[in-house]
């Protein structure tokens, strides 16, 4: 990949991942706020909850779909770690078409779903809910081209995630340190 494309790439990162940041710190002033007009001024706020309700529910489908990497995923580490290179390969192909089948199954039915809620509109701020959990679509949407891509790579054996040498694995690192 050229400089260029590499620096834009980068930006790209670093924007998708301080979106979550910004969305936590709304949710924690919110609650701040709602702390100090509820136990100082004595006249509480609706408006904050529904705000880091909002906010969290955007945290956890962006950060997921958007943010998060594939080494900072969840996995059973006993059986995975335990297993060669090839066999998590295999693996990596397997839950990445599963995920992708899944998802892709899910789509006409969320979409349903967020179409519909364009008939409600949130208690303080009037949006349509449409708009809310139209982070539902982009969730599906990335992650479906996300694991789309880590089957692809795995399959192809190209972009091993870092730290995948496990102890069947001794790399040139590790007799030079």
């Amino acid at each position: 990949m050229p400089p260029p494309a590499r620096s834009w790439t980068r930006l790209a990162a670093t924007l998708a991942d301080t979106v979550p940041g910004i969305l936590l710190a709304i949710m924690f002033l919110c609650f701040i706020l709602q702390v100090f007009m509820r136990y100082v001024m004595g006249s509480p706020v609706g408006w904050t909850v529904e705000v880091c309700v909002i906010a969290w529910l955007w945290v956890i489908l962006w950060g997921q779909s958007v943010s998060a990497r594939e080494e900072d995923e969840i996995r059973f580490d006993i059986v995975y770690g335990a297993v060669s290179p090839r066999v998590r390969r295999v693996f990596r192909v397997i839950f990445a078409t599963a995920l992708v089948a899944i998802y892709a199954i899910a789509i006409p039915a969320n979409w349903d779903f967020v179409t519909f809620m364009k008939i409600q509109d949130t208690a303080y701020f009037d949006i349509p809910f449409s708009w809310v959990f139209s982070i539902l679509m982009v969730f599906l949407v990335v992650s479906i081209l996300r694991y789309a891509w880590i089957g692809w790579s795995a399959l192809t054996g190209r972009g091993v995630p870092s730290g995948e040498a496990g102890p069947h694995e001794a790399t040139r690192k590790d007799f030079t340190e």
